[in-house]
């Protein structure tokens, strides 16, 4: 069966694309960065270029993983933002009805605003707290409007890829490496962890099922970045060598907003028996274990 994957130079492809390969999945890879040999040139935000990718190649589904996730150059660059997040995800769906396509888009925890105390789920009204927020849940109403097979699964903290991450993880592995002793990290804005590997096999695993709609999918569990980095520094084997400081996100300001809280529930993967995540602590610690000594 065949597959078209946009966005697979990013660090969730690197673990989607092997695994779609693992369940007998044939794999056209598309981004507008051509990292790898195998992957072909596909600018989203073309879309004439995006008709003639996805007629000429007619898959079953498109994953659709492309995306501008840098959240302050998204609150700095809105155009580019809506203009990728948004107008290129309404390609990829005017593509997908034109030619009776299922289309995945990856959507992201930063369609909530944060001020509430529970875990959102699929449930609860979405109220971005920046730009970047705003044009991945236009990108969803887009896909709900123009399609009905579909699936629209909303992420949180990313993690993995190790060395193409450029996320929070990597960048505190790397502080530790170059001999770091002491880290001062955000100790009031909270997350789901999503790792890419257990990310990937729970995706592949509800896709199969065609059972359509909008799913959340992190981790089990959530915490600050100033929790993460403790495990961080605990699972390298620093404890007694680094010390974590917890500081107020007001000493560290940023361009973009950010939540209080963008922690989710996988509440209707839950209903359906198909939660297959993990607690981020777990898959924390696998992650580094595999990957501190690269």
């Amino acid at each position: 069966m065949k597959v078209l994957l946009t966005g697979a130079a990013g660090m969730l492809a690197a673990e989607v694309v092997p695994e779609l390969k693992r369940n007998g999945f044939e794999v056209m890879a598309v981004d507008i960065n051509q990292r790898l040999p195998d992957i072909k040139k596909l600018d989203i935000t073309d879309k004439d270029a995006v008709f003639d990718m996805v007629g000429s190649l007619k898959p079953a589904y498109v994953f659709h993983l492309a995306a501008e996730t840098d959240v302050d150059r998204s609150e700095r660059e809105p155009d580019r933002a809506f203009k990728v997040n948004t107008i290129g995800t309404e390609n990829i769906a005017l593509a997908c009805q034109k030619y009776g396509v299922r289309l995945i888009y990856i959507s992201t925890a930063g369609v909530f605003f944060g001020d509430q105390q529970d875990p959102h789920t699929e449930f609860d009204i979405p109220r971005p707290a920046n730009v970047y927020g705003h044009s991945k849940l236009q990108g969803e109403i887009a896909v709900r409007n123009l399609l009905s097979e579909y699936f629209i699964v909303r992420a949180g903290w990313m993690v993995g890829g190790w060395e193409i991450d450029k996320k929070f993880v990597y960048k505190i592995v790397q502080q530790l490496k170059e001999g770091a002793t002491e880290l001062k990290v955000v100790s009031d804005k909270f997350g789901s962890s999503t790792f890419t590997k257990d990310f990937a096999k729970n995706l592949v695993a509800l896709v199969k099922t065609d059972r359509y709609g909008l799913y959340h999918m992190t981790n089990k569990g959530s915490g600050s970045r100033y929790d993460i980095a403790v495990k961080i520094v605990e699972f390298m084997g620093l404890k007694d060598k680094v010390t974590v400081c917890a500081i107020n996100s007001a000493q560290f300001p940023l361009p973009a907003p950010r939540a209080r809280s963008e922690v989710m529930r996988n509440y209707k993967l839950d209903l359906i028996g198909l939660n297959l995540m993990p607690h981020w602590e777990q898959s924390l610690a696998e992650y580094i274990r595999l990957n501190k000594d690269r």
